[in-house]
C-alpha cells in the first residue's frame, strides 16, 4: 500500500548519511621502497593492514629498488608522486630509505602528514629543511648487542667476524652511520670487518675464503641488490641458500628474513612486522587528530630468533 511505501522510503532516508558526515574512511598511501615479494615488505605491510584496515583505506605503490638498477629510481619516484597526486590521500607512509630519499622534499611542500618506517640513515640527511609534516620510525641493526649474543653462542671462541652486505642504499648508509665509513670496527676484544659487495662472484669468494682469512663467524646482512657478471639481478633466495650450504663458518643475521632452514642460525634480529606496528601507532594518533610527533621514534628493540635446523 501507499502508506507502507512511504514508511519504507522514510526509513531509507533515515539510513542515508547526513551531508558532511561521510562514512568514508581516510585514505592512506603506502609507498614501499621495495616490492611485495620481499619478506621485509611483506611483514611491515601485513602489520599496517592488521593495525589500520578498520580505520583507513590503504593503497600501495612499490618503487622496486631492490631489483631495478639505480638509474631508474628517480623515474619510479616520479610515478609514485603521480600516484599521490591522483589519490590525494589523507596521510602517506614511506617505507625504507629510498622512498624517503627520493620523495621527502616533495612532501615537505604539502600539508599531507607523512610517517616513515625502516629508515637507516639520519632522516635529516634527506630533508633540505626542518621536517614539519614528517616523522616516523628508524631501523638500526643492533651491532653491539648482537656481538655479545654471538660470543655467548660461540662459547666465547669469537675474536674476528666478517659482516657481508650488498652495496644497496641501506648498506651504504649503515657503513656511514654505524661504522663511520670505516671497514673495520672493534667492539671489546672482537674485530668486525664489514664488506659491501655488488657482484655475486665476489660474494662467493669471500664466503669460500672466510675461514682461511682468520674469521670465526659471518654475519649475513643484506644480499638483495647483488648482480651477476652481466649486471642481472641474482634472486636473494638463491644467494642465501648457496651461502648456507657453502659457508665453512657459522652464519648469523641482523634481520629475521635471513633466519631459517638453508639460511642462517639467527641472532638478535629486526623484523618488519615490529616496524609496521610502530609506524601504525603514529598513523592512528594522527588520523585521530593528534599533531604529528616531532621526534622520530626509536627503532625496534630486536628479538632473539634462531633456526633449529641451522643450529
Amino acid at each position: 500500500s501507499l502508506l507502507s511505501m512511504l514508511l519504507l522510503l522514510s526509513m531509507l532516508l533515515l539510513l542515508l548519511p547526513l551531508p558532511g558526515h561521510s562514512a568514508e574512511k581516510p585514505s592512506v598511501l603506502v609507498i614501499e621502497s621495495y616490492h611485495s615479494g620481499y619478506q621485509w615488505d611483506k611483514d611491515y605491510t601485513r602489520a599496517l593492514r592488521d593495525e589500520l584496515s578498520d580505520s583507513a583505506e590503504l593503497t600501495f605503490f612499490q618503487l622496486d629498488t631492490k631489483r631495478l638498477p639505480p638509474d631508474t629510481y628517480q623515474q619510479r619516484a616520479d610515478l609514485a608522486w603521480q600516484a599521490y597526486l591522483d589519490l590525494n590521500p589523507d596521510l602517506v607512509i614511506l617505507g625504507d630509505d629510498n622512498a624517503l630519499k627520493f620523495l621527502a622534499d616533495r612532501f615537505l611542500d604539502t600539508q599531507t602528514p607523512v610517517v616513515y618506517l625502516g629508515i637507516n640513515n639520519n632522516p635529516r640527511n634527506y630533508f633540505s629543511e626542518l621536517m614539519k609534516n614528517i616523522t616516523g620510525v628508524l631501523e638500526r641493526p643492533l651491532y653491539r648487542r648482537s656481538i655479545a649474543y654471538m660470543r655467548e653462542i660461540m662459547a666465547h671462541k669469537l675474536s674476528k667476524v666478517l659482516i657481508l652486505f650488498d652495496d644497496g642504499t641501506t648498506a651504504q648508509t649503515l657503513l656511514q652511520e654505524e661504522f663511520k665509513d670505516k671497514n673495520r670496527m672493534v667492539i671489546g676484544s672482537i674485530e668486525m670487518d664489514i664488506l659491501l659487495i655488488s657482484q655475486i662472484d665476489d660474494w662467493y669468494r669471500e664466503i669460500n675464503n672466510s675461514a682461511d682469512n682468520g674469521y670465526d663467524a659471518i654475519v649475513v646482512g643484506l644480499y638483495h641488490t647483488i648482480t651477476d657478471a652481466d649486471g642481472m639481478h641474482v634472486p636473494e633466495e638463491e644467494i642465501i641458500r648457496w651461502t648456507s650450504n657453502h659457508s665453512p663458518l657459522p652464519l648469523f643475521a641482523y634481520w629475521d628474513f635471513a633466519v631459517g632452514k638453508e639460511k642462517t642460525i639467527g641472532g638478535l634480529v629486526l623484523d618488519g612486522y615490529d616496524q609496521g606496528q610502530l609506524a601504525a601507532g603514529i598513523v592512528k594518533r594522527v588520523l585521530a587528530g593528534h599533531p604529528l610527533p616531532k621526534i622520530p621514534l626509536s627503532s625496534g628493540q630486536g628479538q632473539l630468533v634462531f633456526s633449529r635446523s641451522q643450529l
